[in-house]
């Protein structure tokens, strides 16, 4: 019910009246003024006069369906969200959804996530209300080698998404980390279950951090948030949704066209080609300049004998020698 009154008082520029409201719902008016009162209790500040009715004042900057909705303009991405105030892991949830048979663009959000992860097994720590995490499920047809370039889709509508709302010029650490200037604001983790020649879903891990305003001291060399960057609190939910917003579009074109029509635009928004990387892998590790993305996602790093190597996502971390981006 407190998202069906958010709704009905979002349409009105001015007061709606607590009698049209209990007709519309069929709901008692005691029912309504308790609702608004939990409302209020969640941060809604909502104007309430005995001859006039209710009028939002001003919503949250919470991550839920009703506030994320008006900035969509998404088919399915986005349009089913299942909100968690506190939640282990995003990731998680989705992939057990997905089993349970989601439909596509299902989407998963928390407030908090006590128990994120990043790609290798690393941990992300997504802070109450300051952050963004959530989780896409998709069921793409396409072959189980080519699910990889969903991170790269995903780089670039992260990339696009926080240039359009913020002006930051948000730049990708490939395959999946999101820089700017220098210190990393967003990661992503793509996990996926398939078959030899099918895919049963993909799942899309993002943590942004948006307003963090404070880092450990042993991570606040290489992280950052785009409030830090922007000297300004920044609105997640137009963040969120413009993430779904980009994604779906990019994601769109993916599944018929692959990548090619945004290896441009990820080439330009990269900050690891022209510089020199160190790719750490299970078995090895080497050093090299990367020098191209080919079509299919993958990273070329040119070695000192001249030769070059075709670099996996999935298999390794790349790191810049003298920096963590660069």
């Amino acid at each position: 019910m407190k998202d069906k009154i958010i709704r009905m008082l979002r349409q009105k520029d001015g007061y709606v009246s607590g009698e049209d409201i209990s007709d519309v719902l069929g709901v008692s008016r005691t029912a309504v003024w308790k609702t608004i009162n939990t409302l209020r209790d969640e941060e809604y500040i909502i104007d309430s006069s005995s001859r006039k009715g209710y009028k939002l004042i001003e919503s949250p900057d919470v991550l839920s369906q009703v506030e994320i909705e008006p900035y969509l303009s998404t088919k399915y991405i986005g349009r089913n969200i299942i909100y968690y105030d506190t939640l282990d892991s995003t990731n998680n949830k989705a992939r057990d959804m997905a089993i349970e048979g989601a439909e596509e663009g299902l989407v998963v959000i928390a407030e908090e996530q006590t128990k994120g992860r990043g790609r290798l097994g690393r941990v992300w720590t997504t802070p109450k209300l300051s952050s963004a995490a959530f989780s896409i499920a998709v069921r793409p047809s396409i072959k189980p080698e080519d699910a990889s370039g969903l991170t790269l889709i995903m780089g670039d509508a992260v990339c696009r998404a926080i240039r359009k709302v913020t002006g930051l010029n948000a730049k990708i650490k490939w395959p999946n980390d999101i820089i700017v200037n220098g210190k990393k604001v967003c990661g992503i983790l793509t996990e996926m279950n398939a078959e030899i020649e099918r895919i049963n879903y993909i799942v899309l891990g993002v943590g942004i951090n948006i307003n963090v305003d404070k880092f450990p001291e042993d991570i606040k060399h290489i992280a950052t948030s785009l409030n830090l960057e922007l000297g300004k609190l920044v609105s997640r939910k137009e963040i969120v949704a413009e993430v779904f917003n980009e994604f779906e579009m990019l994601y769109d074109d993916f599944k018929e066209n692959g990548l090619k029509n945004i290896m441009d635009e990820f080439k330009s928004f990269s900050v690891t080609l022209g510089k020199k990387v160190r790719v750490i892998s299970i078995n090895e590790e080497f050093e090299g300049e990367a020098i191209d993305i080919t079509d299919d996602g993958l990273l070329v790093v040119k070695l000192e004998d001249g030769s070059t190597r075709n670099v996996i996502s999935g298999d390794v971390s790349v790191r810049g020698i003298s920096g963590y981006a660069e």
